[in-house]
């Protein structure tokens, strides 16, 4: 039987999952920032050694990577140069002149990733329906190829004024940028981002190839790393919308990438969601860098086709550079176990979003780290077994990491290493909570009535606190879920989204031209599917985003996915007011609607699952020890037995407080929770105190 395998390399550590048939192996590894095929590599063969598996056996590998996000946060990547309209030049720096705090008087606004000097005016110049008003300088283009080379540029991205409807003069600068400069990367927006609104496409394809030269070099070494491993089979890549793509596509559009590994995490919680019945959940997954949560309603995750990066206000919305691309859409935080803690100038314990990453790592890592981060603090609290982390492939040193909580927090504090802990999880916790309120309040929804499915290596660990605070009720730890968001991978689709823009209105809507464009995007994005879906059925999803004429943001509404006529669209005009009133609680009379973008998705079609059926009582095992842990909430230490969950059987139920071990990641049940494990191997925990903790 053949194999397949996910790799998703974290800023901490790389996650590695292989399964064949029912059967699953898992392996973790530390993240080597420096030369990350190099920790792929050593976890591959790790994980090939647990299952007794070839590496002829692999028929498929799926990856996610955080790299273009850690060189655009980092300001890590290609020496970059902008072609655009004469006029223009400053669109980068000047965004949409709003302000992410309206009352900070000393504001700090993102930089552009391209310097002014590298922003290269070129006389052109379209009208808003592509008609050409000014011809292309071509000579200003042959010039400024000149000056890039001089430079020392190595991207070019080509942004010019309305190329999302006409692309003409970009490809036409592109053609001379190839002719003379063969070797250099050259990213376009109309290709790139074809949509409306001149910041966020110019803002795009800067990203884009800014990342590009970076990321292509990494694909390569890996895709040589892995033949070399014996590894023939075709590698696909998990993208930030969820689906999976070709290398040779993720090469051209690394910026879809952004979120690979947290989209895989969405996809895993999704099919966990299905696999219990569970219509509303909340996906948590804490890894050794940040924390992700994303709210996922009727088995699917929600989708965006907004993303900030590299904010510099923290957890500020408008602070960041934006991206135009598909997401599933999450809240990101600094709040892994590699975050830093520290105390602030007003005497405040802050967590993150720095982090000690995999290289030095935390203090107690013992690998020259001195600062405390999120995981001394659980160290130190007496959750983790310091022989047993990781399974067991790193050890911990529980002295180095008291000695640096009680010299960077306690010290400062007047409190012992140990209330030092307590403070920095509490913090962490509630931080993680606050983004989660946030998320949920952005996107009109609450939590009565979710479960939240915790993973990533800190997701099972912090997870009932987290509902505590949030008032969820119900927990879900999924089989392999140190790894998930590899696991995820296995279970994405391999699909495609094109967007493009054309202005609509419902008074004056032109069928044809709208199916028109709609079938050409369907062509474009099957084409992509087609490379790797192997003849594997597929299916067609199409989304327009409009909004009331004279507003500033859109609406996503549904198509049908085919030719629409007359009747269709007073359909989607009653569909785009129920959406509204559902976000602003009633609809505008007598307003049109305005189309801006229109959306077509080509997928995979994912395999249904069944809900499982539930488990017979069974005997719970025998605690395999018991470990001294101090309770975060009330600061009592007690001796909490811990259970090893792979001698649980189906049905075996656990009374807290006490903690559930395994090789990635460990369960932390807590006072008033029970934990049952159900018939899927799944590990579902139930607040049954009074009212719960808050």
């Amino acid at each position: 039987m053949t194999a397949r395998l996910a790799v998703d390399i974290g800023g901490t550590f790389t996650d590695l999952a292989v399964e064949r048939g029912t059967e699953r192996w898992t392996a973790k590894v530390l993240t080597t920032p420096a030369a990350p095929e190099q920790g792929v590599l050593e976890g591959v063969r790790l994980v090939l050694a647990k299952a007794g598996l070839s590496p002829a056996d692999i028929v498929l590998v799926i990856h996610g990577t955080t790299l273009a996000t850690n060189a655009v946060i980092e300001r890590k990547g290609a020496r970059t140069a902008l072609l655009t309209t004469e006029g223009f030049r400053d669109v980068l720096a000047l965004g949409n002149e709003s302000r992410y705090d309206q009352y900070d008087l000393n504001i700090e606004l993102p930089q552009p990733l391209v310097p002014r000097r590298w922003r290269l005016p070129v006389t052109e110049r379209l009208d808003n329906t592509g008609k050409v008003l000014l011809p292309l300088d071509e000579t200003a283009v042959e010039r400024h190829v000149a000056f890039m080379r001089a430079e020392g540029i190595e991207a070019v991205a080509i942004g010019f004024l309305h190329a999302f409807v006409n692309p003409s003069h970009e490809k036409q600068a592109a053609a001379i940028v190839r002719r003379l400069w063969p070797e250099v990367p050259v990213s376009l927006s109309s290709e790139v981002s074809p949509e409306m609104r001149e910041w966020e496409r110019f803002s795009t394809t800067v990203a884009n190839a800014y990342v590009q030269p970076r990321m292509a070099s990494y694909l390569a070494r890996l895709e040589v790393g892995l033949r070399e491993a014996g590894l023939a089979c075709p590698v696909f890549m998990m993208l930030s919308g969820g689906g999976l793509t070709t290398l040779e596509t993720a090469a051209r559009f690394p910026i879809r990438l952004v979120e690979s590994g947290p989209a895989g995490g969405a996809i895993f919680s999704a099919h966990v969601a299905r696999e219990r019945g569970l219509a509303k959940v909340l996906s948590f997954d804490m890894g050794g860098t940040t924390a992700k949560v994303c709210l996922i309603d009727d088995f699917q995750p929600q989708a965006s086709r907004t993303f900030e990066v590299a904010r510099v206000g923290r957890f500020k919305k408008g602070s960041g550079l934006p991206l135009r691309i598909p997401v599933i859409e999450m809240v990101e935080i600094g709040a892994g176990g590699g975050s830093i803690a520290a105390v602030d100038s007003m005497g405040r314990i802050t967590v993150g979003p720095e982090s000690a990453g995999a290289d030095p790592g935390p203090a107690c890592y013992g690998r020259g780290g001195s600062k405390p981060a999120v995981t001394d603090a659980n160290l130190a609290l007496g959750r983790y077994d310091p022989e047993a982390f990781a399974g067991g492939s790193l050890r911990l040193y529980p002295e180095s990491a008291r000695d640096a909580l009680a010299a960077e927090v306690g010290g400062r504090l007047g409190l012992s290493a140990e209330m030092a802990a307590l403070g920095v999880v509490e913090m962490v916790d509630e931080n993680m909570s606050n983004a989660a309120r946030v998320h949920a309040i952005e996107s009109g929804k609450g939590f009565e009535g979710r479960a939240i499915i915790a993973f990533g290596g800190g997701g099972p660990v912090h997870g009932t606190r987290v509902a505590e605070k949030i008032g969820v009720k119900r927990l879900l730890v999924p089989s392999g879920a140190g790894v998930g968001s590899a696991i995820g991978f296995l279970r994405a689709p391999v699909a495609y989204e094109v967007v493009r823009s054309l202005y609509q209105r419902f008074a004056s809507f032109d069928v044809a031209a709208v199916n028109a464009l709609l079938a050409g995007m369907a062509a474009e994005a099957a084409a992509v599917v087609a490379e790797g879906a192997f003849g594997a059925e597929t299916k067609e999803s199409r989304i327009a985003y409009m909004r009331y004429v004279g507003q500033g943001h859109e609406i996503a509404v549904p198509l049908p996915p085919r030719d629409m006529d007359a009747e269709d669209v007073q359909t989607i005009r009653a569909l785009y007011d129920q959406e509204y009133t559902r976000f602003y609680d009633r609809p505008v009379p007598g307003s049109d609607v305005e189309i801006l973008s229109f959306a077509v998705t080509v997928a995979t079609i994912v395999e249904p699952v069944e809900p499982a059926a539930e488990a017979q009582e069974a005997p719970a095992p025998a605690p395999i020890r018991t470990q001294a842990v101090r309770d975060t909430v009330t600061g009592e230490v007690r001796d909490w037995p811990v259970y090893d969950r792979a001698a649980m059987a189906p049905g075996a139920r656990l009374a807290g407080p006490c903690i559930v071990a395994e090789a990635e990641t460990s369960t932390l049940v807590g006072p008033g929770w029970t934990c049952r494990m159900d018939g899927l191997g799944y590990l579902d925990l139930e607040n049954i105190g009074a009212g719960g903790r808050a």
